[in-house]
């Protein structure tokens, strides 16, 4: 293995290079038209562009990919994980063109990648499945049938792909058909394949899952498990190991039936199963077929470099430790630092302003970004990856969320604040988080989020004053106002410079002294590192130390503004996106909560629903439509 072709983007392109570069192998980065410019396209050995601006035109066209190693001269194709890394077809065709193949054989990638394919190996093996329907008939007579017979709550699964796309809850009868139709189109749209299955639901287990590897030798290992039950939209967004509610002797079940499922297929590489686990019972939920997005918290326990194991099994060689050589040590959380806002609504936009914690001891940040990244909607929300290592669950928890308090990131909303917060949750602490921990206890992370008062007027002086310093050796006798939005509330200090870097800020009562400098405000004595971002239009976003600040700056805008009449009365588009469904009709009336658009962004599906009870006006978009943020979808009239 000479050249290795990366089949990926972002930052788990990044992460192979890394390994690839150390291991003296060459490598060859592949991009989309608005990947041009990315940091992981400059850092390979060479590149090739794929053209197109979407996954369907570029990371997801075999022929290309297979063009651009012919090309580069690459003689191996590494596939990340997402896009075609779990596609048998692509495998085999890498193979076909006499490549080596950075993953599992084609066979085992068929057998394991198809849910429904990997239960019914799994039940001869006497591997716990819940009880469902995975049958070949996908008509909804069919479903309707089957989940009389399973019973209500089930879970509505994608069979192929993963990254919880393609999944809905469903409670009763009721909900049973538009999930399947949901479901359905969200995984045509991410996987090129709309079938399903049925499974009763588990309403509070944990999500854990078993790391593997196999090789060409017979040789099968697994590497412990990470507890991924931290969830938003049946997606993870922390992942740690141990699982504080595994035993040892769990553990080693656990690995036996995930061994077990692998060697059964001919299993070869790295591979995840993944297990609900309600008390001491498990059951199969499916195997990713590929390295898994957090397998970093599997090579901080382990001090293995799992992208190496990789490497080195493609090339042929037998796995490097037995089972009984396995040790692990510490600690380790991950967290999925994603271009969404607190109630997860993805963003995009462009990275102003970035920087990393200082902090290295025990600390791993992958990504790739830089100032002048461009996050668009063709692809995941997902920006990086910070991961903590300590000896104890307590010290790598207080380790991680002082690192997220201090990752600056600017220009567009990021879910930073929202996964510190998380952490520093009493159920998380305490290690009893479930997968409905968000559902639960979401509320009150987000009002933990809220900033004090002083917070808040750092912001405003540092956006005021961001782009000059106050007067520092003359004084300016006239007071000035200053208007600022945050969130519902207004704020209206009065400003006036009293030389030497100094500032009298009198805020109703109070008269505080604030003092300037470039990267931080002090008020009363008391420091406040900041970061600025303008976005333009009198939008801006400060960082406050670990709070992010959305401000709007009203100070030369009229003192009263009639409160728009028609916000009421209007939808709008919250993000970029495609518009995949339209159920509203002009003229229908209808029901607050009624499902009127769907918006697919970020790989996700999005149903905008009415506001209130009221009669739809005009249509003004049509299926198919990209939409921007802001953008007039709906009118309605009383």
């Amino acid at each position: 293995m000479k050249r290795l072709l990366i089949a990926n983007r972002g930052e788990i392109a990044r992460r192979v290079m890394r390994t690839a570069h150390a291991m003296d192998i060459d490598t060859v980065a592949v991009y989309s038209e608005p990947d041009a410019r990315a940091l992981y396209v400059r850092e390979a050995t060479t590149s090739f562009a794929l053209g197109g601006t979407s996954s369907a035109d570029s990371y997801l066209r075999v022929d290309r990919l297979l063009q651009a190693a012919i090309a580069t001269e690459a003689d191996a194709v590494h596939p990340g994980y997402g896009f075609l890394s779990e596609d048998a077809d692509f495998a085999q065709a890498v193979l076909d063109a006499g490549l080596i193949w950075v993953g599992p054989p084609p066979s085992a990638i068929r057998t394991l990648g198809s849910k429904s394919a990997a239960k019914a190996l799994a039940r001869t093996l006497g591997v716990p499945c819940l009880p469902g329907y995975f049958g070949s008939d996908q008509s909804d007579a069919a479903f309707l049938a089957e989940a009389g017979t399973i019973g209500f709550p089930l879970m509505v699964k994608a069979v192929a792909g993963g990254g919880g796309r393609g999944m809905r809850l469903v409670t009763e009868a009721a909900q049973l058909l538009p999930a399947l139709h949901s479901a359905r189109s969200e995984a045509l749209a991410g996987f090129a394949n709309g079938d399903l299955l049925i499974e009763r639901a588990l309403l509070r287990p944990r999500h854990v899952e078993v790391q593997v590897f196999a090789d060409t030798h017979g040789h099968c290992i697994h590497l412990g498990e990470r507890d991924c039950s931290v969830q938003r939209r049946h997606q993870k967004i922390v992942e740690e190991s141990p699982s504080p509610a595994v035993s040892p002797a769990l553990r080693a079940e656990l690995g036996r039936c995930a061994v077990a499922l692998a060697q059964s297929a001919g299993y070869v590489g790295a591979g995840t199963v993944e297990f609900l686990l309600e008390g001491e019972q498990f059951f199969l939920m499916e195997m990713n077929t590929r390295l898994q997005v957090e397998h970093p918290v599997t090579e901080a326990l382990t001090g293995l470099d799992l992208v190496a194991w990789q490497l080195r099994i493609a090339r042929g060689e037998a796995l490097p430790l037995t089972q009984d050589q396995v040790q692990f040590k510490g600690h380790a959380i991950e967290v999925r630092l994603c271009a969404e806002d607190e109630h997860h609504t993805p963003h995009t936009g462009r990275v102003l302003h970035f920087v990393e914690p200082r902090e290295t001891l025990g600390l791993r940040f992958d990504h790739a970004l830089e100032a002048g990244s461009e996050i668009t909607p063709q692809y995941d929300a997902m920006l990086g990856k910070l991961i903590a290592h300590a000896p104890t669950r307590a010290e790598a928890i207080e380790r991680l969320a002082r690192a997220l308090d201090r990752t600056q990131l600017l220009g567009l909303p990021t879910n930073r604040a929202f996964l510190a917060a998380c952490l520093r949750h009493r159920v998380f602490a305490a290690g009893d988080a479930l997968i409905p921990f968000l559902a639960e206890h979401g509320d009150a992370i987000r009002d933990a989020l809220m900033p004090p008062a002083d917070a808040v007027l750092a912001a405003v002086l540092a956006a005021t004053f961001h782009d000059r310093q106050p007067a520092w050796a003359l004084p300016c006798p006239f007071a000035r106002t200053l208007r600022w939005r945050h969130v519902e509330q207004t704020m209206e200090p009065v400003v006036r410079e009293i030389g030497h870097g100094a500032l009298s800020v009198t805020l109703g009562e109070r008269i505080a002294l604030a003092r300037m400098a470039r990267d931080r405000v002090l008020i009363d004595d008391v420091s406040w590192p900041v970061a600025v971002a303008p976005l333009g239009g009198g939008q801006w976003q400060v960082q406050v130390g670990a709070h992010a600040l959305e401000l709007t700056d009203l100070s030369h805008r009229p003192r009263k503004q009639a409160a728009s009449s028609n916000a009421a009365r209007e939808l709008r588009a919250p993000f970029n996106g495609t518009l995949i469904a339209v159920h509203a009709e002009s003229g229908a009336t209808v029901a607050r909560g009624a499902p009127l658009l769907v918006i697919e962004s970020m790989k996700l599906e999005h149903t905008l629903s009415a506001p209130n009870d009221l009669t739809v006006e005009s249509l003004l978009v049509t299926e198919g439509q990209q939409v921007t943020p802001g953008q007039l979808l709906v009118t309605f009239s009383a």
